[in-house]
């Protein structure tokens, strides 16, 4: 138990240092900025979550004695928290239905929920720190991008700043919900094959290929769906949770491509055209669109029979 606490304190000071790089205001800083998570995960993941919670906590008082309470809170739910509880769900297993009771090990298809979850609830969070209200958060937001407009331009007058305002306020809840699902998710992934490389990984390497969400994730995403166009602050968190699982199925849709193109002489095309999507944008709807076609109608199955293929692991 004292090398877990030893490794957990290393942990925590490790992730501590990279998140308080912010204030650097660096290029590299904010690279560094983005790996906070991973020492903790690296801890859950290795030894035990118990260590990576008491670096998290550790880490998050320290930042709390040199920054301010308000610094470490933001630490703390959008890195140490997702951090360990991340690296906790990873380990869960349960006896398999089998004859040979095969562990059944916490699928990627929820862990990518959970980031997901976590970038949608970071929003929420800083939306009620401007304010309950719709236009009171709408026009602090408007405002704190005018100053940097102001800032950039050198006090010029933009003769397009009103549109760049609009649309600044009304992508950028969104952008920043899914900045922080993909480093969750990227950041649990570097764990993974960390702890996988140094041999102290205690759970088989799942196929990420086959990475599904449950079907109910469907009408979730449907009822956020309409929920946007709901007035007030309800419209803005049912928008950002519908654009999160649209990206969560998204990542889902790029697991499909991996599994059905494998054995075609075509796929290093596809996979590369499929992932210019990430430059792009907007093509990602896509994408997202065959993940959830998948969850509904089980493509990988469906194309593996076509081609006479033993079907994809469940």
């Amino acid at each position: 138990m004292l090398s877990v606490t030893l490794i957990g304190l290393g942990a925590g000071a490790a992730s501590a240092l990279l998140f308080a790089s912010i204030a650097s205001g660096s290029l590299a800083a904010v690279l560094l900025f983005y790996l906070a998570p991973l020492p903790l995960l690296i801890t859950a993941l290795g030894w035990n979550h118990l260590g990576a919670l008491f670096g998290a906590l550790l880490a998050a008082a320290c930042l709390s004695l040199v920054f301010g309470i308000f610094f470490a809170g933001v630490y703390f739910v959008s890195v140490a928290l997702p951090g360990w509880w991340l690296g906790y769900l990873a380990l869960l297993a349960r006896p398999g239905s089998d004859a040979q009771e095969t562990a059944e090990w916490y699928p990627p298809g929820r862990l990518l929920l959970w980031c997901a979850a976590f970038g949608t609830v970071l929003i929420i969070i800083a939306a009620l720190n401007f304010g309950t209200d719709v236009e009171a958060f709408r026009s602090t937001l408007r405002s704190s991008f005018e100053r940097i407009l102001n800032a950039a331009s050198g006090g010029a007058p933009r003769p397009d700043a009103d549109r760049m305002l609009d649309l600044m306020v009304n992508i950028v809840p969104p952008t920043v919900a899914a900045i922080t699902t993909l480093t969750l998710v990227l950041n649990l992934y570097l764990a993974g094959r960390v702890v996988r490389v140094s041999g102290r990984l205690r759970r088989p390497w799942p196929d990420l290929s086959a990475t599904t969400l449950p079907t109910s994730v469907i009408a979730i995403l449907a009822v956020a769906w309409l929920g946007y166009f709901l007035p007030g602050m309800i419209g803005v968190v049912a928008g950002v949770l519908a654009s999160m699982l649209l990206l969560a199925y998204a990542l889902v849709g790029f697991a499909v491509i991996h599994s059905v193109t494998r054995g075609l002489q075509s796929r290093p095309g596809l996979l590369a055209g499929s992932y210019a999507t990430l430059i792009l944008g907007w093509p990602l709807v896509l994408i997202a669109v065959v993940g959830i076609a998948d969850s509904a109608m089980d493509l990988r199955t469906w194309v593996a029979r076509r081609r006479g293929l033993p079907p994809p692991p469940a």
